[in-house]
C-alpha cells in the first residue's frame, strides 16, 4: 500500500526556505531601518517611518542588490550546463552520454498541457526556466538601479552636493561597484559546488548521494 504523507512534508523543503527568507528579509529591514535612521539623524535630517524606509533607495537597493545577482546566477547555471560539461561533478551531466533530459518531449495524458499542446507553446515551455530566471534578473536590476540611485542621492544631500539624474548615475561607480561584488561572490559559489562535488559527497543528498 502506498504511504501517504502529508502535503507540508511533500513541501517541506520550498516551505523551510520561504521561512528563511522571510525571516531574514524581515531582520534585514529591522535593521537596516535603524542603520539609515542613524545616518540620518548624523546628518540633521529627518527620519523615516518604517513604511517610508520600505520605500526608501536604502531598502529597495539592498534587497534588489541581491536578488539581482541570485537570479543571474541560476539562469547562467541553468543554460550552461545544457552544453558545458566538468568531469566528476554531480553538476555536470556526463561527457559522450545522450541523457534523458536531451530528449525531445512525447505527447502523453500524463505529460504538462504544453508538451500535449506543442508548436510555440511547447517551445516557450522548453526554455522557461531560463526565460523566467532572466526576466527576474532584469526586474532586480532596474529595481536595484532606482534604489541605488536613490540612496546615493540621499547620501549627496547629507554632504551638502547635488543630486545626479538616472543617465549621470549609470556612470557612477558606486552602482556597479555594489553589482560586481554581489556577481563575483554568486559566481564563486557556484565554482565551489561545481569543483567541490568532484572529490566529495553528502549522504542523502539528490545528486551527491555516497
Amino acid at each position: 500500500m502506498k504511504k501517504h504523507y502529508s502535503w507540508l512534508y511533500r513541501n517541506s523543503l520550498s516551505l523551510v526556505f520561504v521561512c528563511l527568507f522571510l525571516i531574514t528579509l524581515i531582520a534585514q529591514a529591522i535593521t537596516g531601518f535603524k542603520v539609515h535612521n542613524s545616518d540620518l539623524e548624523d546628518a540633521a535630517m529627518a527620519t523615516l517611518s518604517f513604511k517610508e524606509y520600505l520605500n526608501s533607495g536604502h531598502f529597495i537597493s539592498a534587497t534588489f542588490e541581491n536578488f539581482e545577482s541570485e537570479f543571474l546566477q541560476m539562469a547562467l547555471y541553468v543554460v550552461l550546463t545544457i552544453s558545458l560539461r566538468q568531469i566528476g561533478s554531480s553538476e555536470s551531466k556526463k561527457i559522450g552520454v545522450k541523457e534523458p533530459v536531451d530528449r525531445e518531449p512525447k505527447p502523453s495524458p500524463d505529460a504538462p498541457w504544453p508538451v500535449r499542446k506543442g508548436g510555440w507553446i511547447l517551445k516557450l515551455y522548453s526554455h522557461s526556466l531560463s526565460l523566467c530566471f532572466l526576466i527576474l534578473f532584469l526586474i532586480s536590476w532596474v529595481m536595484h538601479f532606482y534604489g541605488s540611485w536613490q540612496d546615493y542621492n540621499i547620501e549627496e544631500k547629507m554632504d551638502g552636493k547635488a543630486e545626479l539624474t538616472m543617465s549621470m548615475y549609470i556612470s557612477e561607480p558606486t552602482f556597479w561597484f555594489e553589482t560586481f561584488q554581489n556577481w563575483q561572490s554568486e559566481f564563486l559559489s557556484v565554482t565551489a559546488i561545481v569543483v567541490l562535488t568532484i572529490f566529495l559527497r553528502q549522504k542523502g543528498s539528490p545528486n551527491l548521494s555516497l
